[in-house]
């Protein structure tokens, strides 16, 4: 395969892509860059027009015509909502006289999560892709292409394609064949065990737990939702990202993979949770809630999230960003990846400047975090 033998183009948005053909390129395993999830996004007018993200998914070609390769790419006027945090790049380029947006923005919107983000069935179209997006920047004046929650799968690709690589870290639970919850508990020091049990046992006073799927899940189960999420959105970050329309598209389109758990005090909704359903892991996004109760939000988030994952065989939880909280709970601290290409050479080497000093801090950071999990010592 040469590259002279492809064509690169943008195309307007993820739906302007046959369905097929977008979901044969990205898998089955991640909920995230499905068809169904990027379109629910477009069509619900969270992206596009007036978000600051615009998609501009890039798709390179055979002679044929036939797509052998995607990436789900969107031109940002802003940095929100990515979770990989670059505002003081965009201060200082500023401040240096430049503009840094628009940028290219390789990602899943709004889902800090871990998946593929060269969507292809062959490695041999990961390099010819990534310089599609740093063409496309050139020819748009665009300062920079950042990829965000690279799976580790695939950071050879960006660093064959010469991309700086950045990494953070999230915290992740692992199913160690734990047929149960109890069996998790047993794997954890007896305080730590004991702590937990007590913090469940708080939550469910007065509270019962539903966990709802695919068509279990009506609009009134979605409107008590959006309550939820909007209480939550405001306090962390001034508005929702995500429109009402998007959780019925997401609930209609994506079925068994869209899993809503639920807290009632009686007949009454008082919190949610929102996870996504994948190949191997439950992917924990969005809660809420309208009523403070004891540790109902560790128990909706974390807990009922690990029960799930057992009852389904899946290997892990995914319990989004940030949240050191959630090492006492049987979360372990896991490394997450980016990627970034910089157009100006000054500023490109300042950024790998930073990076490298900022790499020995992340790694110093999870070896600390590593030595304080819940579990047994051996």
């Amino acid at each position: 395969m040469s590259e002279n033998s492809l064509t690169a183009r943008v195309v307007g948005s993820v739906g302007a892509i046959e369905r097929d053909v977008w979901d044969h390129l990205a898998g089955s395993d991640n909920p995230f860059v499905s068809h169904d999830f990027l379109t629910s996004l477009e069509d619900s007018g969270s992206v596009g027009p007036g978000t600051g993200w615009n998609p501009a998914p890039i798709v390179i070609e055979d002679t044929a015509g036939k797509v052998m390769g995607a990436l789900p790419s969107y031109a940002k006027g802003h940095s929100q909502g990515e979770y990989v945090f670059d505002h003081a790049w965009a201060d200082a380029w500023h401040r240096a006289g430049g503009s840094y947006y628009p940028k290219l923005q390789i990602a899943a919107p709004f889902t800090p999560a871990t998946g593929p983000r060269i969507l292809t069935r062959h490695a041999a179209y990961g390099v010819p892709l990534l310089r599609a997006a740093e063409q496309l920047c050139t020819s748009n004046d665009f300062s920079s292409a950042h990829a965000t929650f690279i799976a580790p799968d695939q950071l050879e690709m960006f660093e064959q394609a010469g991309w700086l690589l950045r990494n953070d870290i999230q915290f992740h639970w692992a199913n160690r064949d734990y047929a149960t919850f109890d069996d998790f508990l047993d794997a954890l020091a007896s305080r730590k065990r004991k702590s937990i049990r007590k913090e469940r046992a708080a939550a469910a006073e007065g509270v019962t737990f539903r966990h709802l799927a695919g068509s279990e899940i009506n609009e009134a189960h979605w409107d008590a939702f959006w309550v939820f999420y909007q209480d939550t959105g405001a306090r962390k970050w001034g508005t929702p990202y995500l429109t009402r329309e998007a959780f019925s598209l997401m609930g209609e389109r994506m079925g068994d993979r869209v899993l809503l758990m639920l807290a009632y005090d009686g007949d009454r909704p008082i919190a949610g949770a929102l996870n996504f359903i994948g190949g191997s892991a439950l992917y924990g996004r969005y809660w809420g809630c309208t009523e403070e109760r004891p540790f109902l939000h560790f128990e909706l988030c974390y807990y009922q999230a690990i029960d799930a994952a057992i009852a389904r065989g899946l290997s892990r939880v995914e319990a989004g960003a940030q949240g050191p909280h959630k090492l006492a709970r049987g979360y372990e601290p896991v490394k997450t990846w980016s990627a970034h290409w910089i157009a100006d050479p000054g500023f490109r080497s300042a950024v790998s400047d930073f990076l490298e000093r900022e790499r020995q801090g992340v790694a110093s950071d999870q070896m600390f975090l590593g030595e304080r999990t819940p579990f047994k010592k051996t």
